[in-house]
């Protein structure tokens, strides 16, 4: 459901548009929303050597409350503008309009329909499929747009018909968590390509289009397209997908579907009909744990995993997504004794008061139901890994059990899980510093999952994890 004050932020890039750029914010700030949005306007102006930024200037001071403008003292390509756009930008959606009249704003409503009704993390309004009209122009350039939709499509695996549209609506938190490293109009397959590594919800809609002419304005030209296929190469073979390091991790260890499978399985004997998840991220866990329960909760605290689980998991009636905060009490109301199991998996070593944690997880359950507790093993493991990861801790033997017993569980049994992955940690973590994990490093170790989980249990060292189970009395 859209809050009331939701907020749409309309992204302007502008170099040299004073002919058109008035007319084209006015316009956007004019067009109709989906109910329940309201709007601004983040125009950039890309060190225009004509009046486009004086005239930006009297926009914002004629509309003070939804014009805000910015600008780049040198021109450095609309992909520099987008991105200080997105910067700034105060909104729950964003939505890129370009300044020259080519796109209609009275469509915006088509556009973000698919986002606001939570089915969508992005929105490509396309210029090819079938509906609406467009102006007939440059069959050459019309074609080098198919060719370079087609080699992106490829490349990121979608089924597209306009990468290159200016219009691209998408929800402001995923955008932002994405380094944009394209200056000039290798931000359109930049985008596309890092959306669909990030695995987000795509979804297309039909747009008119009224293209000017070269004569008219026009600025992409056949070097933007040659550079456009680089970009492509380059974000096929390095997957530059996060902001932070500490997601990117948490990112690379979820692109391991075999090991989540194993945790999954070596935890779903304990696990009941009314459960509630803490700290699911975007629901890689959930995936394997929420089939066939009467209610499942699944919670984190960052509002990108939680727009992510909306659409990832849309259609599950038996699913509910929340916010739930292990340090604060007021996110336990209303919990109190409604779930047969609670799941944390990876979450207490981040709180620093782990046994306030264990007993709020305490609260949420019924007599005689259970708590499912990963956490990392052995502090003589702790390294740079752990200290990107945000760990205040990892437990040593018996203390984990500890904590829960004082905090209102009967420890029924420890799992010590995952030892083949002991070395590879203290290696990566204390002997090269490393602040992540290779994508390759992490595909080869999943491939393998199936000869680690016969052997794991045969290894003479300690496990990376353990996992508490606890029962509520």
């Amino acid at each position: 459901m859209l809050n009331v004050k939701s907020l749409l932020s309309i992204i302007v890039p502008v170099y040299n548009e004073e002919e058109y750029v008035e007319t084209a914010i006015v316009r956007a700030l004019k067009a109709p929303l989906p109910e329940g949005l309201r709007s601004e306007v983040v125009a950039v102006d890309d060190g225009s050597s004509d009046s486009s930024w004086p005239i930006l200037e009297e926009l914002a001071a004629r509309y003070p409350e939804r014009v805000r403008v910015f600008r780049h003292e040198v021109n450095r390509g609309k992909g520099a503008a987008v991105r200080t756009g997105i910067e700034q930008a105060a909104g729950e959606f964003g939505i890129i309009q370009d300044s020259d009249l080519e796109y209609d704003p009275t469509e915006y409503p088509k556009v973000l329909g698919p986002l606001v009704a939570q089915k969508a993390d992005v929105v490509y309004g396309s210029r090819f499929a079938l509906s609406g009209e467009r102006r007939v122009l440059y069959y050459w350039h019309a074609l080098a747009n198919h060719l370079l939709t087609t080699m992106c499509n490829m490349a990121a695996d979608l089924n597209l018909t306009d990468m290159e549209t200016c219009y691209k609506a998408f929800r402001l938190p995923l955008a932002r968590s994405i380094p944009i490293r394209s200056n000039r109009f290798g931000i359109e397959p930049e985008l596309t390509m890092k959306f669909a590594q990030r695995h987000a919800a795509i979804y297309e809609v039909p747009i008119s289009y009224y293209g000017r002419t070269y004569e008219e304005g026009k600025k992409i030209g056949g070097k933007d397209a040659v550079a456009a296929f680089w970009t492509i190469l380059r974000c096929y073979f390095h997957q530059d997908l996060y902001v932070e390091h500490g997601a990117a991790i948490l990112a690379v260890l979820a692109g391991a579907p075999r090991f989540n499978k194993w945790m999954a399985d070596t935890i779903l004997p304990a696990v009941g009909s009314r459960v509630l998840e803490l700290g699911a991220g975007i629901g890689n866990m959930t995936q394997h744990l929420s089939r066939r329960r009467r209610l499942y909760v699944a919670t984190d605290i960052e509002e990108e995993h939680m727009a992510r689980m909306r659409v990832r998991f849309q259609g599950r009636p038996n699913l509910e997504i929340r916010r739930c905060d292990l340090t604060e009490d007021a996110d336990f109301a209303g919990l109190e004794g409604r779930f047969d199991t609670v799941v944390c998996l990876n979450v207490v070593e981040h709180v620093e008061d782990d046994l306030g944690a264990l007993r709020r997880m305490r609260r949420a359950l019924a007599p005689g139901g259970r708590a499912i507790v990963l956490a990392p093993r052995d502090q003589a493991l702790y390294g740079s890994l752990d200290k990107v990861l945000g760990h205040y801790r990892r437990y040593a033997a018996g203390e984990l059990e500890a904590k829960m017993e004082q905090a209102g569980f009967r420890v029924e049994r420890t799992i010590a899980f995952n030892r083949v992955t002991r070395p590879g940690w203290k290696f990566n973590g204390q002997v090269l510093r490393r602040e992540s994990f290779g994508a390759f490093q992490i595909r080869a170790f999943d491939a393998l999952v199936p000869l680690w989980r016969r052997i794991d249990p045969l290894l003479p060292w300690g496990a990376v994890s353990a996992i508490g189970i606890g029962v509520a009395e």
